[in-house]
């Protein structure tokens, strides 16, 4: 797979090639080359397309299994700090908070350093922070360790988006669902194994959260060899200027407004509540079924097979999506989904455990679809750049309160009724704007009118 990436990539441009002034024969639905203009991004040698793949690869593996590794230990970890069920909520509220701080600072950090030095300053804060939180002592440390982690998290969440668009501008359906699917294997297989290795390794749960930070440090070692990338999307942004000027239009690098964008708003908002339910599954859900008489390690398969159905999906989806004029269809399939799989949860969570565990992964996969639409929605990679700050940094402030609240409604009624209500009612609107975000328009061309 690697290889057929590496050589569609080669053939699209050659190196050491001048360009010309002679317009593109058949422009990519994604890019608009424009006569005149130099094109997008030199497409990456053989090597360096293979490292990159391995490198997206790994990286993905590692965006998760802090969060879902916690959950299947949230209970011990509660137990073991003195935690409450309105601070343990903070804790899964952290996520969020982290991912909208930290990922709006990684254009900028791009801009500066290169986006393959910001990935790999994130997995080594990934190692850091995941190896440090158990044995810090106290919620403070724990909170500050885990942050430190998630920062890590946050830049690679907005960056792979861009390394995508930039170096496989004619896969990205295809890259985006490699990295998607990797993401949902690492965060499924923290949810399954994380109970069955801490009893392996002595039943502490501190080994078996810190034990994670050796998938982070290897997840380093392709990333090495790619400091040195000096391009960034603010690179790309001349290419897109030169579009731009030749429109007459404004530059997307210095002058796009993304918050001018309908488009945008609604990919921000959708994005924002399908991580509201994403966070709220993998920090609650297991204790969803163990308060339902299920026991620990289940409850942590079970969570297991909600983020594995992600794994063939993801992959599935973003192709499926790319070949669509609009992916309002997908949205409500998912939606349905969840609405199903919220409903089983409030009526049967024990009987029916394993079908609302599938049918909550099945809903989790708007995730992908959304850093789908945000290659689509763009035309350059300077527009992807933006786009992805804005509807992730946005879209995870949105969803901080929503697993807080569920931790106190949790607290305050003693049960899951509530929480389990509000769950389902914000699926509504993410339907919503999740077929508004999936009209075919870029948000280059809303912020010019």
């Amino acid at each position: 797979m690697m290889d057929g990436m590496a050589s569609e990539q080669t053939r699209t441009t050659t190196p050491g090639t001048t360009p010309t002034t002679t317009p593109a024969a058949a422009p990519s639905p994604l890019r608009a080359p424009v006569e005149g203009a130099r094109p997008a991004r030199v497409a990456p040698r053989a090597w360096t397309a293979r490292l990159l793949v391995v490198g997206i690869v790994l990286a993905a593996l590692n965006l998760r299994p802090a969060i879902t590794s916690l959950g299947a230990l949230l209970e011990e970890v509660r137990d073991g700090l003195g935690m409450s069920g309105s601070v343990a909520g903070l804790l899964t509220s952290v996520p969020p908070l982290c991912f909208a701080a930290f990922g709006a600072m990684a254009p900028r950090l791009a801009r500066r350093f290169g986006p393959g030095a910001v990935v790999c300053a994130g997995m080594a804060a990934i190692t850091a922070g995941l190896l440090a939180r158990p044995y810090l002592g106290g919620a403070v440390g724990f909170l500050a360790a885990t942050a430190f982690a998630l920062m890590g998290i946050a830049v690679s969440n907005v960056l792979m988006p861009v390394i995508v668009k930039r170096h496989f501008p004619d896969r990205v359906g295809s890259m985006t669902g490699l990295y998607s699917m990797a993401l949902a294997l690492g965060t499924s297989a923290a949810a399954a194994v994380t109970v069955p290795m801490t009893e392996a390794l002595g039943g502490s749960w501190r080994t078996g959260l810190a034990v994670w930070a050796g998938l982070a440090a290897a997840a380093l070692l392709p990333w090495l060899p790619l400091v040195r990338d000096r391009g960034t999307e603010a690179g790309d942004a001349a290419p897109g200027a030169a579009h731009e000027h030749a429109r007459g239009t404004r530059s997307p690098a210095g002058a796009l407004r993304v918050t001018r964008s309908r488009t945008a708003w609604a990919l921000a908002v959708f994005f924002g509540l399908q991580a509201t339910a994403a966070y709220i599954t993998m920090g609650w859900m297991p204790q969803i079924f163990r308060d339902a008489g299920v026991s620990a390690s289940t409850a942590g398969v079970l969570l297991a097979v909600t983020m594995a159905m992600g794994v063939p999906l993801a992959f599935v989806i973003p192709r499926v999506a790319t070949r669509l004029p609009h992916q309002g269809p997908i949205v409500v399939a998912l939606g349905g989904c969840g609405l199903v799989g919220y409903a089983g949860l409030y009526l049967a969570p024990a009987a029916g455990a394993w079908a609302w565990a599938v049918l909550l992964g099945i809903a989790n996969c708007a995730f992908p679809l959304a850093l789908t639409m945000v290659g689509m929605r763009a035309r350059t990679g300077a527009g992807v750049a933006q786009l992805s700050a804005f509807a992730q940094s946005t879209g995870y402030l949105i969803s901080i309160p929503g697993p807080l609240l569920v931790g106190v409604l949790y607290q305050h009624s003693g049960g899951w009724d509530l929480p389990l209500v509000l769950m389902a009612a914000l699926m509504v609107p993410q339907t919503v704007v999740g077929v508004l975000a999936g009209r075919d328009r870029t948000v280059e061309d809303e912020a010019a009118r």
